[in-house]
């Protein structure tokens, strides 16, 4: 028998997912993160 209360799981975790990813944003921690990607993947290559 689920509880009542596991219906509120999902809606609960994607709320505060996406409250990181706001905050992640907002503290410009996203263009370091895109910077860090296409480093590698240029590594990855023979580029970079």
């Amino acid at each position: 028998m689920k509880l009542k209360s596991e219906k509120w799981l999902a809606p609960v975790v994607f709320f505060a997912g996406a409250l990181f990813a706001a905050w992640g944003v907002y503290r410009g921690e996203a263009a370091v993160v895109l910077q860090k990607a296409v480093r590698i993947c240029l590594e990855c290559i023979g580029i970079g």
